[in-house]
């Protein structure tokens, strides 16, 4: 096969959840562009809607569909749309985070809250997603993860400024879910479904000049992340490119994490 060919998302239906955030724009613009039918959902109908318009208006196919991840009759309700609408479901994008906790606060229910929608919700979506795809015998799941499930804050970073990246239920959700995409990947093998997981580092999203001077300083690159760094290695992930990899953790993140 072509090596382009094996890039190539052409005639795949693609799902991924938390469709509109800062990483979920890139991540759906980017299964569209390789070719995907590509369904994007969240609790937020109306900006999920409008960023939908957005991608057609591209001529990219894109369609929004509603997703609470709290709630498992959602969840299989989506599942359902998906086949119904399209047949089959080969990509799944594991996007979507919940974050209530507004700081390193003594707040329990704020962590359980999270794990309804962080744990439960990804374990629900990714077992009832990942029927189809076994059933067919082929499909790919992309958990996205981050740099804080893979070493702990830096606090220098925050010295001065008037936000942390202080989150407990943040690390436990992004740690865990590395070892919850080895899981995967081993008990789902034998049915050539792929399990992957990516570590996003530091999003450009407007913080402080100082913070992005520092945080810049901690990677090899010398930048945060921008709108498009994280698109080639969800398409690799999501394509026949990567047919002999599953269990992984790909830190994407110029180099932070290997400081």
């Amino acid at each position: 096969m072509n090596v382009m060919n094996m890039f190539s998302l052409k005639d795949k239906v693609a799902v991924c959840t938390g469709g509109a955030g800062l990483y979920g724009r890139q991540i759906v613009e980017a299964l569209a562009e390789a070719g995907a039918t590509t369904v994007t959902a969240s609790r937020d109908q109306e900006k999920l809607g409008a960023f939908a318009a957005e991608c057609r208006k591209k001529g990219l196919k894109v369609n929004a569909h509603a997703l609470d991840l709290a709630n498992e009759d959602s969840i299989r309700k989506l599942r359902d749309e998906v086949l119904a609408q399209y047949g089959k479901v080969d990509v799944l994008v594991n996007n979507a985070v919940l974050r209530p906790f507004k700081g390193n606060t003594y707040d329990p229910e704020g962590f359980r809250k999270s794990m309804e929608v962080n744990a439960t919700g990804l374990y629900i979506i990714t077992e009832l997603f990942g029927e189809p795809m076994k059933k067919q015998q082929r499909g790919s799941v992309i958990n996205v993860g981050s740099i804080q499930g893979m070493v702990g804050v830096d606090p220098t970073l925050y010295e001065g400024l008037n936000f942390s990246g202080f989150y407990p239920d943040y690390f436990f959700h992004k740690g865990g879910i590395i070892n919850f995409t080895r899981y995967f990947a081993s008990a789902w093998g034998k049915f050539n479904v792929r399990i992957n997981c990516i570590s996003p580092g530091g999003f450009f999203a407007n913080q402080p000049e100082e913070f992005v001077k520092r945080y810049s300083a901690r990677t090899f690159l010398g930048r945060m992340a921008n709108d498009d760094d994280l698109k080639g290695v969800i398409v690799f992930l999501a394509s026949d490119a990567s047919a002999y990899i599953t269990g992984a953790n790909i830190p994407v993140d110029a180099g932070y994490t290997q400081k």
